[in-house]
């Protein structure tokens, strides 16, 4: 069976509860507001994410990447976080689910699994794998993809945008 090629930005994805849009220009300050509390970097490898400028640099990334979405809850129709598509390989069907992040508000409310559960889906119509870098630091991003199913298979450095590499275990679910 001849799978499709991946868009790496749908218009939209969305469930009962969680809507996610590609992510423009124009949203910076909205998700920044998102962004700006320390709390939600303090195990992530790039831990001054929540400086301005460090996360001005980080938007650029995601706008560039051409997969980027903001992530909605559609009851209130705030702005919960970010994620994207990124490193899409056809020849390999496989794509990286990554950069997510999330309000506090919204850690523990089951949005995360939602999120990832919809981009899964949308992925398994184009790839066999979905791989995923999570810092090596990064204990709640590791236990939530491993409540997906996910599997560690790596341990790499990944250069971020603009950013310098850091240390990263790949993280992987298959079809």
């Amino acid at each position: 069976m001849e799978t499709s090629i991946l868009n790496l930005q749908p218009e939209i994805l969305e469930n009962e509860s969680v809507k996610l849009v590609p992510l423009q220009k124009t949203d910076f300050e909205k998700l920044y507001k998102v962004a700006s509390d320390p709390l939600i970097w303090e195990q992530h490898p790039n831990k001054n994410r929540y400086e301005r400028d460090v996360f001005l640099n980080f938007f650029e990334g995601a706008i560039e990447s051409k997969g980027a979405f903001l992530i909605l809850d559609k009851i209130t129709n705030e702005v919960a976080g970010s994620t994207r598509f990124y490193e899409y390989d056809p020849e390999n069907k496989t794509v990286f689910i990554g950069y997510t992040f999330y309000g506090r508000k919204f850690w523990g409310t089951g949005f995360n699994t939602q999120v990832k559960k919809m981009m899964l889906d949308y992925s398994f119509q184009s790839v066999e794998k979905v791989n995923f870098h999570i810092g090596s630091e990064n204990y709640r991003s590791q236990k939530a993809i491993e409540k997906l199913g996910a599997k560690k298979i790596d341990e790499i450095e990944v250069a971020y945008y603009n950013e310098p590499s850091r240390h990263n275990f790949v993280y992987q679910i298959e079809k």
